[in-house]
């Protein structure tokens, strides 16, 4: 049986979506029985590359197949973030600190009508919104915010070309550093 990929730091492996439609607006999703709202996401089983676990997690989070989107990027990097302490499941036989993850910008190539929440057995979400491009990082929960600012600033000129939209007034200053990287690069 597929298990999940930590690496000897404590950083579960992970890919990430950023879908986009032809408004140039970003697929955010609320998950279920919780406040929060995130970009679909999930774990790398040990015999998955990261596009195979990418496609898993489209069709169970979002009810999408590869024939429904194309491929627009890929993160050059693995981005990582912490959980913070609270987070971190201690009686777990498996230790996690966080997240490392391959992100794929993704364009919708189908009738909006075909997403579904509810391919899985457990889905994860409970509703979805398309929103503009930065809006995600000030609805994400905020460990994962400087995750989210490194993914749309290395995604935004394969979506705009010419122009990236600007940054909201209420971005932080203090988000120079796009977020931590991890200098193993992905050859997947």
């Amino acid at each position: 049986m597929d298990t999940e990929n930590i690496d000897s730091n404590g950083f579960r492996e992970n890919v990430g979506i950023v879908l986009f439609n032809s408004e140039n607006k970003l697929l955010l999703a609320s998950r279920i029985g919780k406040k929060g709202w995130q970009f679909p996401q999930g774990g790398i089983h040990i015999s998955e590359s990261p596009e195979k676990a990418m496609y898993r997690e489209l069709y169970e989070e979002i009810g999408l197949e590869e024939s429904d989107v194309v491929i627009i990027d890929k993160t050059k990097e693995w981005l990582k973030y912490r959980l913070p302490d609270q987070y971190i499941r201690k009686d777990s036989k498996i230790y996690c600190i966080g997240q490392k993850q391959i992100w794929f910008l993704l364009r919708l190539n189908c009738d909006e009508a075909k997403i579904s929440l509810q391919k899985s057995d457990n889905p994860e979400f409970e509703y979805y919104q398309w929103v503009p491009y930065w809006k995600p990082v000030s609805k994400v929960i905020f460990f994962k915010r400087q995750v989210y600012n490194a993914v749309l600033a290395e995604f935004g000129r394969s979506i705009f070309k010419d122009k990236i939209p600007d940054r909201p007034k209420w971005w932080p200053g203090h988000w120079k550093k796009d977020c931590e990287r991890d200098p193993q690069k992905t050859n997947n």
